[in-house]
């Protein structure tokens, strides 16, 4: 099977088995985890935090950086289509008490200008916005990168107007690889930042949640109340360390696959390039034809060995790893070909 689902269908690297099997533990709920205390002290260190906290998932580190930073009953700011209001099943309304305040964009890219617009007045009245996330990269928009220069942008108007600023970074890593950037650099200005080992970093479990001091001993307890508390996590935290010590660079080998993907769907019958250009390591094809045709599409690509997401009523979505080679990506691409043209309208 060439699986091209997600980043998340990845397998601990032989060096992270081993990293694994010889972990120091302790009982981390304590802080007594020798390997979880390295993992959070390499992870807050390179994105630019005082401290961090090893935490199950993405999601669970996205809703407690939201629990500690919005009062209940205000919003959080973010992206329309951002995975805080599309896929993390309203959360933040359940555990926080938050509402979205959404801001439309074409690209998946905020700006301050874009945020202004949507921020209210501070009135009686009207309701606070309580934190403010940005998603970078940007998964529904074909991992759309946020440049540095935007963010500080963000960072300043967050500043002015006294909002806690929260990075989903779940793919922070490919964003930096995209741009050029270090990840400390993007995280510049935000009062937290999540990110995930367990994607292309290919760590089998686990996101760190990253921020101040006094932020991360306040989230130790939400994860607590949320009970993410782990005990000797050191064994999973093995392999995040290994992910992030030995495996961010070798992301632009996914990058370069995704563009060779892409340009080898450019032309092909039936579909169409959704989010061109391709950033990171993700390419979505927009399926022409009638409704829920994609899903016919991916259907005939899992017998041909190859594993898609039909995302929506009319889009697909490719995912390059570790593991997928170039020769995959090619044969990928002549059977999304013949899938693809065997229904398409003009056929």
């Amino acid at each position: 099977m060439i699986d091209l689902r997600s980043d998340t269908v990845t397998q601990p690297t032989d060096q992270m088995r081993r990293a694994m099997a010889e972990a120091q533990v302790g009982d981390d709920v304590y802080g007594e985890d020798p390997t979880v205390n390295r993992l959070e002290e390499t992870a807050a260190r390179l994105v630019g935090m005082e401290a961090a906290l090893f935490v199950p998932s993405g999601t669970m580190g996205n809703q407690i950086a939201i629990a500690v930073h919005a009062a209940r009953g205000t919003e959080v700011v973010c992206e329309a289509r951002a995975h805080v209001v599309e896929h993390e099943l309203a959360s933040m309304a359940v555990i926080s008490g938050c509402m979205p305040r959404l801001v439309p964009t074409t690209d998946g890219i905020l700006s301050a200008e874009k945020i202004e617009q949507v921020l209210r007045a501070d009135l009686p009245g009207l309701t606070r916005p309580g934190v403010l996330v940005v998603e970078n990269s940007h998964n529904l928009f074909g991992g759309a990168v946020t440049p540095p220069e935007a963010l500080a942008e963000i960072a300043r108007l967050a500043r002015d107007r006294k909002i806690p600023l929260h990075m989903d970074g779940a793919r922070i890593f490919n964003a930096s690889v995209a741009c050029g950037s270090p990840a400390e650099t993007l995280a510049r200005g935000f009062d937290s930042v999540m990110f995930c080992l367990s994607k292309g970093l290919c760590a089998p479990v686990g996101s760190v949640l990253a921020g101040s001091k006094p932020f991360i001993v306040e989230a130790r307890r939400w994860r607590r109340r949320l009970g993410g508390g782990m005990r000797q996590a050191g064994v999973l935290a093995a392999a995040g360390v290994v992910a992030l010590t030995s495996m961010r660079d070798r992301l632009r080998e996914d990058h370069d696959n995704a563009r060779v993907l892409a340009d080898a769907l450019r032309s092909v019958e039936g579909v169409a390039l959704d989010v061109p250009p391709v950033m990171t390591n993700m390419v979505y094809l927009k399926v022409l034809g009638p409704r829920g045709r994609n899903r016919e599409i991916v259907s005939t690509l899992r017998r041909s060995d190859v594993l898609c997401n039909a995302v929506g009523h009319d889009r697909i979505r490719f995912v390059t790893h570790h593991g997928i080679k170039r020769g995959d990506v090619l044969r990928a691409a002549e059977a999304i070909r013949a899938a693809a043209s065997a229904g398409s309208p003009s056929s």
